[in-house]
This record gives structure tokens, sequence and C-alpha cells, in this order.
């Protein structure tokens, strides 16, 4: 069982203040998850649930070039609103 000393450290972990009768609600509430998670656990020990797999191994695609390099830069820059030297220009942030 939760005692409201429990719920005001959450509560200072979480960096929000709890009011009293909000303690008392949140203590129930916060037991009837964790007695949940606690019977799911408990389900999920007992079961021979262990996924069956068979050989692991990467799938991946071969290599190869997927486009010429600079292929489509003048479009896309020509799309900005502003670029210099082949880039974007932007507006300094901070």
């Amino acid at each position: 069982m939760l005692t409201t000393k429990d719920i005001e450290h959450l509560g200072d972990l979480a960096r929000i203040g709890i009011s009293e009768e909000e303690k008392e609600g949140l203590a129930k509430d916060l037991d009837s998850v964790l007695a949940y998670v606690s019977e799911i656990s408990h389900i999920a020990a007992e079961s021979d649930a262990s996924p069956r797999v068979g050989e692991l191994r990467n799938v991946l695609r071969e290599d190869g070039d997927a486009y010429a390099g600079g292929e489509w830069t003048e479009a896309i820059l020509a799309n900005a609103p502003r670029t210099e030297d082949g880039y974007f220009k932007v507006g300094q942030i901070m």
C-alpha cells in the first residue's frame, strides 16, 4: 500500500504539486494499478509463451549508387527563398 509520503515523493519527482485530497485518491488509484500490473506479471511469468524463433540473420539489400550526387541540387535550391554558394541561407536562430 502506498503511503502519503510515497505520493509526495512521486509528486516531487514529477515536479507537480499534489493537494491532500488528491493524495488520498492517487494512493488508491496507484494501488489498483500496481495490483493489476503485478497480476499481469505473475500470469506472464507462469506461461510458457516464449517466442519460437528460427535462424537469426540480417536481410539487407545490395548497396549501389542511389543517385548521382548533385543531380537535384539546382532544382531544390531554385525553390529556396535565399541561397548562397549552393546552400540554403537562413536567418540566425540564436
